[in-house]
């Protein structure tokens, strides 16, 4: 979980432009300036980073770094990988 605390931080500091000295496991999301719309945008784009799908309604449980790589690692886990473009026009 150390890992994904660190790679989920990282992709808040790039995502949002923050020193990621700041970007501690237990720091609140708020604090970092990270509101409702930034919570989306995080999700997006750890979506990308890893083509995975996360539902919507797991937002509320990015609380803060640690809380978000919890939520990664079971959707890694699960294997809720998202589909490739071609599998998305075989449908």
């Amino acid at each position: 979980m150390v890992d994904l605390c660190a790679a989920v931080a990282r992709v808040v500091s790039d995502t949002f432009r923050l020193d990621p000295a700041l970007v501690e496991d237990d720091a609140p999301l708020e604090e970092l300036g990270i509101d409702s719309k930034g919570r989306v945008r995080l999700l997006a784009a750890l979506e990308v980073q890893y083509a995975i799908t996360i539902d919507l309604d797991r937002l509320d449980e990015f609380t803060d770094i640690a809380a978000v790589a919890h939520v990664l690692a079971e959707v890694l886990a699960a294997g809720n990988a998202a589909e490739t473009p071609e599998e998305r026009v075989e449908r």
